[in-house]
């Protein structure tokens, strides 16, 4: 098979996939021959969204919903009919950028953290037992979600999310399905673009804080997406792969 096919025949779940991260994942995943279904809120358009670009269905769900996952799984079953990569990718924005000191926010965004990634990646287990080799990839929280005194909280959440994943990687093993997240460093989404403009000074930290010297760019992430929905990952499961350009030295 072709090196442009490197997802062939496979099928996929993408969430919050309208735009940013998730729109990259989902373009790369199509672009390498995966079937995608394509998740994202009720009023975010995602019905027609991918309307030109084939391998996609998108589907409209309430996100929130306390059954969401399980509406989830519906819907691969019956849009996909099997599974074998799902990427848990959620907008983790509060209403400001949160500081290491706002220790009711912190404790907050970990405990939704744990809450909707966990539903999600559990209900999708079943489904991924039957798949020869099944993918379970999660998506870390933004540094646009906390601000410039908020490089701590942003570790932690870092941290929140590798014991996840490790404690399903564990569990997963022996069926044959891995685990794994990327944790971003400042990606320009549309979310983090509106953050960045009504905050330039936090924009301008994240840039020095990070050795390429630039934002990240959706795609960036889709790429190592890409990674370890494929065969490369194959022995690779309870890791987190920071794609934040490097930190600089102080």
């Amino acid at each position: 098979m072709p090196d442009a096919l490197r997802l062939f025949g496979l099928k996929a779940i993408v969430t919050d996939a309208v735009s940013g991260i998730g729109e990259a994942i989902v373009r790369t995943f199509v672009k390498q021959g995966a079937q995608v279904l394509a998740i994202d809120a009720m009023a975010s358009g995602i019905e027609t969204h991918f309307r030109k670009l084939g391998g996609v269905t998108g589907v409209a769900l309430d996100l929130r919903a306390a059954d969401f996952p399980k509406q989830l799984i519906t819907s691969a079953k019956s849009v996909l009919a099997g599974l074998d990569i799902v990427v848990a990718n959620f907008d983790w924005h509060g209403e400001s950028p949160i500081a290491d000191s706002d220790a009711a926010a912190i404790e907050s965004l970990q405990a939704g953290m744990m809450s909707r990634l966990s539903g999600v990646l559990d209900a999708a287990i079943p489904l991924l037992q039957k798949s020869p080799a099944g993918r379970l990839i999660a998506i870390g929280c933004l540094r646009s979600v906390f601000g410039r005194d908020g490089e701590q909280a942003y570790r932690n959440s870092e941290r929140t999310l590798h014991n996840l994943m490790q404690s399903l990687a564990m569990r997963c093993g022996e069926l044959g399905i891995t685990a794994n997240f990327i944790q971003p460093g400042a990606v320009m989404t549309p979310v983090s673009r509106r953050v960045f403009s009504a905050d330039r000074e936090l924009r301008d930290h994240c840039i020095r804080m990070s050795a390429s010297k630039r934002l990240g760019e959706p795609v960036d992430i889709a790429k190592v997406a890409l990674f370890l929905a494929t065969d490369d990952s194959v022995f690779v499961s309870g890791a987190g792969i920071r794609a934040d350009g490097g930190i600089a030295s102080n």
